[in-house]
Order: structure tokens, then C-alpha cells, then sequence
């Protein structure tokens, strides 16, 4: 029993939010590696994308509330995403028109282009103060868990329950749709096709009738779409301040560099590793090895390698790590 107690512990603090987390910041680097990919920079205003996606998501909820809409034991937030992926995707067409194509047009080096985005990152970090303030905004509704921790107790009957939240499993979920309908896109469709072309080789893209205009509205389309997505699942997850998605910069660069810059399956991979490396490395095993090993034997000490609040210090880590010794990723190319 109590091997089967340390176990439940373990996938209460590891498994199943290392899972959840995982998806929302795979759905974030799918993002950012196609706009590596295509547009050829790293877009820095990308976690700010997600705020701005998300503080309309908010908006649009709360307006459902007050008119009585709800979806049941689902977050009402599902009922407003779609609205907020189209404010989204019209806020990246516009960045894009008004700031991104001058750019491409004098084909800029990719360093200038990172600069230019890191400007767009504090206009919209502005925009998002202005919109929606700066205080923690929860907006989660529906029901609150899934598998219910006291249940589960008295079905098991073991001393430690499991608890498995609605917005936990809405987020892997959607993880697995969006990342399915995307790899379905770039290896099936014609437009997808001409994205992996233009991706590949620009020129030799353009030689063979590829509209790049084209190329690039889709390419903003579902990195907007995705990252609303990701900051609303995250959001819903945890709870929403925009200057919290800043911070998820680090951790979805370092995933999508992990898995291979430009490789999507690798920025899914290099995500749950970050994700699931976070959280094996800032969790106090105290409440696992008290089922492993006599009390008497654990001391005071929490058996955490780092606080939580050190959390981007070991996507950082892992950055340098993999920047060091292989560069290219686990799926990169040479």
C-alpha cells in the first residue's frame, strides 16, 4: 500500500501536471517554431501574443456570464475562445502589415527582425496593461475537478488521493487536437506543402509559383490561433496576470530549441522535457519518500532541489545545456 501511495503522489505532483503543462507549452513552441521556420526570426513578442489573446478570451467570457451563457461543467472560456483566436489572428495580420513586412520586404537580417518583435513585445504588454489591468484575473468556471481526490480516496482506499482537474485534462486535450490538425495540415494539405517549401528553400519556393504573401498570412493565422489557445489553457490551468506569460518565454524558447528550432514534433518533444525537468527538479519529494522510507529517517528537510520560484532557471539550464553540446536539437537537422 504504501508503494501504491508513493505512486498516486507521484502522478499528483509530477505526472499529471507535468502533462497539462506540457501541452500548453508545446502549443506555445508550435508557435514560435513556425514563425522560426517560415519567417525565419525568433519571435520574441510571442508570450505577449498569448496574453493578448487570452485578456480578450477574459473579455468575451465575462460577457457571456452576464448574459446568463455558460457551457455546463466546461469553462464558458471554450464558448469565448473563438472569438478571441479572431481577435488574435487580426492582431498578428495587423503587426505583420504594419510592422513585419517592411522588413521581409528589405530582407532584413534575422537579428534586426528579433530586435523589431522585441519592440511589438512591449507595445503589446502595453496594450494588454491598458485592456485588461494588471491584477490576477480567474476566471474559471464549470466544474472544478474531474476525478475528485475524495473519491478517489474511498474507491482505492488509500491513504493519498488523486486529484485530476477539468482545466487539466481540457489542456492535454486540446493539446493532442490542435497538435494532430496541425501535423495533418503541413503533411496533407497544399497550403501546408507550400509552407514546408518556402520553409525549405525561399527561392526555389518562389520559382515554382508559391505566393510567399500567402505563405506568411497563414503562417501568422495559426501562430495566432495557437497562441490564444495556449495562454487561454494556461490561464484557465493556473490563473491569469499578464506579466506571468513573459516569463513563459524562456521555457517555450528552451523547448522548441530542444526539440529542434524549426521542427515542430520536436518542439512537442522538447516541450514535455521542459515541462516535466521543471517540475522533477522544484518539487519537495518529502510527501513520496514519506511513503518509501520510516519518518524518523526524512529530518525536517523538504528534499527540493530548487524553489518554485526558480523554475525558469532550469529551462535556462536546459537551454545552455543543449545550445552547448547539440545545437540543432533532438529532431534538427546539421
Amino acid at each position: 500500500m504504501d508503494l501504491l501511495n508513493a505512486l498516486v503522489a507521484f502522478l499528483n505532483f509530477i505526472v499529471v501536471p507535468g502533462l497539462a503543462y506540457g501541452s500548453q507549452l508545446a502549443l506555445g513552441a508550435l508557435g514560435i517554431t513556425l514563425i522560426f521556420s517560415v519567417l525565419r526570426f525568433s519571435n520574441f513578442a510571442h508570450g505577449d501574443t498569448m496574453a493578448f489573446g487570452t485578456a480578450f478570451v477574459i473579455l468575451f467570457t465575462w460577457w457571456f456570464q452576464s448574459m446568463g451563457i455558460s457551457a455546463g461543467p466546461l469553462p464558458t472560456a471554450l464558448l469565448a475562445l473563438p472569438l478571441g483566436i479572431l481577435v488574435t489572428i487580426g492582431m498578428v495580420l495587423a503587426t505583420d502589415r504594419v510592422v513585419y513586412r517592411f522588413y521581409r520586404k528589405q530582407r532584413a537580417k534575422p537579428i534586426i527582425v528579433v530586435i523589431v518583435s522585441t519592440g511589438v513585445m512591449f507595445v503589446m504588454n502595453g496594450l494588454v496593461r491598458m485592456i485588461i489591468g494588471t491584477s490576477e484575473q480567474n476566471f474559471t468556471d464549470g466544474a472544478r475537478m474531474t476525478l475528485n481526490p475524495q473519491n478517489f480516496k474511498a474507491w482505492t482506499g488509500l491513504a493519498e488521493p488523486l486529484a485530476v482537474k477539468t482545466t487539466q485534462v481540457i489542456s492535454v486535450l486540446a493539446a493532442v487536437i490542435c497538435c494532430a490538425a496541425l501535423f495533418w495540415f503541413l503533411q496533407k494539405t497544399r497550403t501546408g506543402k507550400s509552407m514546408r517549401a518556402y520553409s525549405d528553400n525561399e527561392d526555389l519556393a518562389l520559382l515554382s509559383g508559391i505566393n510567399p504573401d500567402r505563405v506568411v498570412m497563414i503562417t501568422w493565422i495559426v501562430a495566432g490561433a495557437l497562441a490564444c489557445i495556449a495562454g487561454t489553457l494556461y490561464g484557465l490551468d493556473k490563473s491569469y496576470r499578464g506579466i506571468v506569460y513573459f516569463s513563459l518565454l524562456m521555457p517555450m524558447f528552451a523547448a522548441a530549441i530542444v526539440g529542434g528550432l524549426g521542427s515542430p514534433l520536436g518542439a512537442v518533444v522538447g516541450s514535455f522535457i521542459v515541462a516535466f525537468s521543471e517540475l522533477i527538479v522544484t518539487n519537495a519529494w518529502r510527501k513520496v519518500f514519506s511513503y518509501l522510507v520510516p519518518p524518523e529517517w526524512l529530518g525536517d528537510g523538504l528534499y527540493q532541489a530548487l524553489s518554485t520560484d526558480y523554475k525558469v532557471a532550469v529551462s535556462f539550464g536546459i537551454l545552455i545545456i543543449v545550445l552547448l553540446f547539440r545545437p540543432q536539437g533532438i529532431f534538427g537537422g546539421r
